[in-house]
């Protein structure tokens, strides 16, 4: 099943974190996101170019109407011609398979405004 087609589940303090072996299967469906670990929390990260200020804040603003739907939001940085999103669970600290999903759906969200 496509990530893209999947809806994120309710998590909770306790929740299991995604395996190595599920991250790296789960990884290859986000090709363009790269695991990152800050202060030992793994997140996925991923910059996006844009030409110009209001190309990437309709990528933003599209991006928000998605993950109020899904109730799951990312760290957003937005800049002149790029925003940076970064996903992670911040109930269980680290990279749940919602992270993968919505880092999927973010892709697609790029692909439909590019």
């Amino acid at each position: 099943m496509a990530l893209t087609s999947e809806r994120c589940e309710a998590c909770h303090a306790g929740a299991p974190m995604v395996t190595e072996a599920e991250e790296q299967e789960l990884k290859q469906q986000v090709p363009d996101w790269e695991i990152a670990e800050v202060k030992g929390v793994k997140r996925l990260k991923r910059t996006f170019r844009f030409d110009g200020w209001m190309p990437a804040v309709r990528f933003v603003d599209a991006i928000a109407e998605v993950v109020e739907e899904e109730d799951h939001h990312p760290v957003i940085r937005l800049e002149w011609g790029k925003v940076t999103v970064s996903w992670w669970t911040h109930a269980i600290g680290g990279l749940h398979r919602n992270d993968f999903v919505m880092a999927a759906k973010t892709d697609e969200i790029y692909r439909k405004l590019g």
